[in-house]
């Protein structure tokens, strides 16, 4: 073993006496911040301040009335579109496995890795009412992933900065740098990251993108909103399977002369937990 896994073993053992507090005290032990300083929404704990609150197009919040400087991509999900074309949802999900190498494991396999996925109306959305869902909500599934949070809850607990948020606004994982404590998993309240335990050359052979690296046992991974192809200037795998049916809109939300601010503006939308304070970037249009 090397040093630098025993330094890590020594702050994890600190960190168990705290149960679900451990990625707060690892953060202020590495960086020797305050107390004050550690993310509010204590990870996988949750939170539970203010009520959720929904978009209402982009003009509704304090957030809104100065705009931001620099990029910060995101995406919006039209659900109405995909209730329509039920396979087109897979057709997104198959599209982004397929360019990132993820290994395909049976539904409910514990080893799942999972970067987009379909999940059920109460799963995405537990905050909102489930009581007398309309027919397209309650036989359809909604499309989820990453967040790439602006404020991510997983940055904050990662100790060796595997994790991090690029100057894009796009949340990353450095695959080398991770050492599998898992620690960005308990703080991530959308499940949105998959754990390798098995070594996943063993599952994907042969890997169907050879210009994406696959990785090893023992590390996180998750969607990365395709930054390798939009530093090519291409869309999203997943937001080019879609093609032009409208159903996944995705671009820079501190330009508000970009498409997707402008879809925002005409349209009623959603997030996932939005009384987390983690100010996801991925909307829903339902």
């Amino acid at each position: 073993m090397d040093k630098n896994r025993r330094n890590f073993l020594k702050v994890a053992g600190i960190s168990t006496l705290a149960g679900l507090g451990a990625p707060a005290i690892v953060d202020r032990v590495i960086s020797g911040k305050g107390e004050g300083e550690v993310f509010a929404s204590g990870g996988a704990a949750g939170h539970h301040g203010a009520e959720p609150t929904e978009h209402h197009g982009e003009g509704n919040t304090e957030s809104h009335k100065e705009e931001k400087t620099g990029t910060r991509y995101g995406m919006v999900i039209d659900t109405r579109q995909f209730n329509a074309n039920p396979k087109l949802g897979v057709k997104c999900v198959d599209a982004c496995h397929k360019m990132h190498n993820v290994p395909e494991f049976p539904k409910g396999d514990k080893n799942e890795i999972k970067w987009i996925w379909l999940t059920n109306h109460e799963n995405a959305f537990p905050e909102h009412s489930q009581q007398f869902k309309d027919k397209d909500t309650a036989d359809n599934k909604v499309l989820v992933t990453c967040n790439h949070c602006e404020n991510p809850p997983c940055v904050r607990a990662c100790p060796t900065k595997a994790t991090f948020k690029n100057k894009d606004g796009i949340v990353m994982m450095d695959f080398h740098r991770c050492i599998g404590c898992r620690f960005c998993m308990a703080a991530c309240p959308y499940g949105a990251r998959s754990f390798n335990w098995l070594e996943p050359k063993t599952i994907l052979p042969t890997p169907t993108n050879p210009d994406y690296p696959r990785r090893m046992r023992g590390v996180v991974e998750k969607c990365n909103f395709c930054a390798d192809r939009l530093a090519l200037g291409e869309k999203p795998a997943c937001v080019a399977a879609a093609g032009h049916s409208g159903a996944m809109i995705f671009g820079d939300l501190n330009d508000p002369n970009s498409e997707i601010r402008k879809v925002l503006k005409e349209n009623f939308t959603i997030q996932r937990k939005p009384s987390l304070g983690t100010n996801p970037s991925v909307f829903y249009i339902v």
